[in-house]
């Protein structure tokens, strides 16, 4: 278990967002993939930053309530995103998740492309999992 890495329990299938979409179209496709947040990527795949549903909902009520579209993804995504490499140990994630840190992190391989996220939830199954 103390070995074990952040690979074996990544979510492959995860909101990619191009920073051009505009917000309305990202919060979609949060939605369509289940997902609270999403990471914003370039146009070769590499991470840009990270956009959540709490950080659509000031600009969705602008929409739904003010007729406004004012917002593009690149104008509210968070750009100080921490990642994990997949090679990482579940437990220094989960470690880190313990604190004040994110609840979801984008994994990046050794080339600085996202292979995948890992969630708060991912780590409590798979230390649930392995408890005794």
């Amino acid at each position: 278990m103390q070995n074990d890495t952040i690979s074996s329990i990544m979510n492959t299938k995860f909101a990619s967002i191009p920073s051009s979409m505009l917000v309305v179209e990202a919060s979609k496709e949060l939605i369509k993939s289940e997902a609270l947040g999403g990471v914003v990527l370039d146009d070769d795949g590499k991470l840009q930053g990270w956009i959540s549903e709490q950080d659509c909902l000031q600009v969705i009520i602008q929409v739904a309530y003010h007729n406004q579209r004012v917002a593009g993804v690149s104008d509210i995504m968070k750009t100080d995103v921490l990642s994990v490499s997949p090679d990482q140990t579940i437990l220094s994630i989960a470690e880190k998740m313990s604190g004040p840190q994110p609840k979801n992190y984008p994994v990046v391989d050794q080339n600085g492309n996202v292979v995948g996220i890992v969630t708060r939830r991912e780590v409590i199954k798979y230390l649930l999992a392995h408890t005794k």
